[in-house]
């Protein structure tokens, strides 16, 4: 089996995005099972199996950066698969299409980003066998009816405790890639009305765009009650998670899931959100969190949170978010990609064999 990931950022456990986490579980219970899994990624990755890391622009990356930089990538990635003979071909990245493999093996597409995000024609994907599916019905209802859309795999995460604290912090987090669509400034403007301490973690990649709103929308809000953490670590972010407040989640994008969210649940911490696509699905108004529509409801919101019981908030997320149940939908899968089999069936022992 071969997970490729996004060329411009590393995967593995402790990755800022989605998309690199949830090929980093994937790629660990391949191996937990004894399946032999291979991994095309970015240098700086991590991985449980063979990892096969391509050098990425460290620089501002613009278009023609990235034409040199998917030339390169989908030369390994084709090397790799005449070297490996790998059954399925599993491709996270928004930019899959611009290194698709060459013909012959099975490809399993995980549309892990709004509709909008993806620059190409789903309907002129024309490489045999290649199938697509996304992570939410909310998000599947965006997309226009394609014949290679295979069902919805939503995500799921860990579950790391069992019983949440009681005796938590004054701070709320607000964890994201520091992006224009992500709004983190907002949640920088609801602690600071609401008098509470905020950390802010997450990671400014190398995107002019991403670096001036960086500059121009966050950094001035920044002070001592407000600090910024720079990406962290599996472990700092569920020991930062746990303890909180609350998550404060002021998206702009339509989130087609929200690992971050399903994983603050799973800490027993609330979540206070934009109702931004897929958020509203996650999160119950009242129980364990709260919608909200701008930094002044986030703020009121703020002060409202300790009204929600965080062993809802975990009861919530081990009932709804389970790891276990969306590793085994996507061994499934793969069992039926490399049998010929296009659909999903039942729950079973997966036949999958790496």
């Amino acid at each position: 089996m071969l997970n490729v990931a996004f060329p411009f950022a590393p995967a593995g456990p402790d990755a800022v995005g989605g998309a690199e986490q949830i090929l980093s579980r994937l790629d660990h219970a391949l191996v937990e099972t004894g399946h032999h899994s291979l991994v095309l990624a970015a240098d700086g990755s991590r991985a449980q199996g063979m990892l096969t890391e391509v050098s990425h622009p460290k620089g501002l990356i613009d278009d023609s950066v990235r034409v040199a930089h998917y030339r390169r990538y989908a030369g390994v990635l084709n090397a790799l698969i005449e070297r490996h003979r790998p059954q399925v071909v599993h491709l996270h990245g928004v930019d899959f299409d611009r290194y698709l493999p060459e013909p012959g093996v099975p490809v399993l597409v995980t549309l892990h980003l709004p509709y909008t995000f993806y620059h190409v024609d789903f309907n002129a994907v024309s490489r045999p066998c290649t199938y697509l599916h996304c992570v939410s019905e909310t998000q599947r209802a965006t997309f226009p009816p394609l014949p290679n859309l295979l069902p919805t795999i939503e995500n799921g995460v860990p579950l790391t405790i069992t019983t949440p604290c009681r005796n938590r912090d004054a701070y709320a987090v607000c964890l994201s890639r520091i992006a224009p669509e992500k709004n983190v400034h907002a949640a920088l403007d609801a602690a600071k009305s609401a008098g509470v301490p905020l950390f802010l973690g997450g990671e400014v990649y190398s995107y002019r765009e991403h670096q001036r709103y960086y500059e121009e929308e966050v950094a001035p809000r920044l002070d001592e009650y407000r600090r910024f953490l720079g990406p962290l670590d599996e472990k700092s972010k569920f020991s930062l998670l746990r303890r909180a407040r609350c998550l404060l989640q002021p998206s702009l994008a339509a989130e087609t899931s929200s690992l971050v969210a399903m994983e603050a649940l799973a800490s027993g911490t609330p979540v206070i959100a934009y109702p931004s696509g897929a958020l509203p699905t996650l999160i119950e108004h009242g129980r364990t969190g709260f919608l909200v529509h701008d930094v002044q409801e986030m703020a009121e919101a703020i002060g409202r949170v300790s009204r929600i019981d965080p062993a809802d908030c975990l009861s919530a997320a081990a009932t709804r978010f389970d790891l276990a149940r969306m590793l085994q939908r996507y061994f499934d899968t793969y069992a039926d990609l490399a049998n010929g089999r296009v659909r999903i069936h039942a729950p079973s022992a997966s036949s999958f064999e790496g």
